[in-house]
């Protein structure tokens, strides 16, 4: 690729986040104990959807066919969209297991904010637009979104010292979450310093984790863990889906983005 070279951290970022998602599904799909169920399949599909659409659009910026990159954009008006509410579905999904099951949900607060944080990324992806590699940035940083996650559970699925093993070993949840806020900022921060005009998202991206835990360690303090995944749990999941997928695409359409789009076809298509 001619871009290869340029953008080789942000390939390597789209390229290991491919690789701990594989892993993290593995004992889902491959383990001991597998049993994948329906929202599994729409997370891996949805998920890697996203990283190939992200890998593709790269390539196309880095071998500079801009005019390609923007046709292709419009795809991210509906995956975007439709990411955004696959992760909140499997939010409300997860709470709901919880309070059936009676255990409650480890992962409530760090699902709940992640699905906010990644559509607030990729709002903003569109809302500063004009500016390209500050948009590019936006969109590439949500990577770091799932590389966290995927690496939390490659964490406890691969390595000795974070698996689960029984309810002896249910500290290693947040020994393993404690790993993510080291490595996600650290990712955020080399992308930083590599352009410290446009990377910084990628540096807010990373920080994520961090500000969910300290979120969580609050709501702990406060016995508020509870009350929000009753609150979660209890949501409509249909509705949650469609709900949160048109407001998503409403609040992207609402940036002008498709009315500049239509512009620009209606430039190319009219003859000199």
């Amino acid at each position: 690729m001619k871009g290869g070279k340029q953008y080789l951290f942000e390939y390597a970022l789209i390229a290991t986040t491919m690789l701990l998602s594989v892993l993290g599904f593995w004992n889902i799909y491959l383990g001991e104990n597998a049993a994948p169920d329906p929202y599994h399949h729409l997370h891996v599909v949805t998920d890697f959807i996203w990283l190939f659409l992200l890998l593709y659009q790269l390539s196309l910026i880095g071998n500079k066919r801009y005019g390609d990159h923007r046709r292709v954009g419009l795809a991210v008006l509906v995956a975007g969209p439709l990411l955004f509410a696959t992760t909140a579905l499997l939010s409300v999904h997860s709470a709901h297991k919880g309070l059936v099951s009676g255990q409650g949900d480890a992962l409530i607060v760090q699902n709940v904010m992640v699905t906010l944080e990644l559509g607030l990324l990729i709002l903003l992806a569109f809302v500063l637009r004009r500016r390209r590699k500050l948009h590019g940035a936006f969109i590439l940083s949500t990577a770091i979104l799932f590389m966290g996650i995927a690496l939390f559970f490659t964490l406890i699925s691969f390595v000795p010292q974070y698996k689960i093993e029984g309810p002896e070993t249910f500290y290693r949840f947040e020994t393993a979450g404690m790993a993510i806020q080291a490595i996600c900022p650290v990712v955020g921060v080399l992308f930083f310093v590599k352009d410290f005009r446009n990377g910084w998202p990628f540096l807010l991206a990373g920080l994520c984790f961090v500000l969910n835990e300290w979120i969580r360690s609050s709501l702990t303090t406060g016995k508020l863990i509870g009350p929000l995944t009753e609150f979660v749990g209890s949501r409509n999941q249909t509705f949650t889906f469609v709900g949160s997928f048109a407001l998503l695409l409403a609040l992207l359409a609402a940036t002008g983005i498709l009315n500049a789009k239509s512009r620009e076809m209606t430039q190319v298509r009219r003859p000199a």
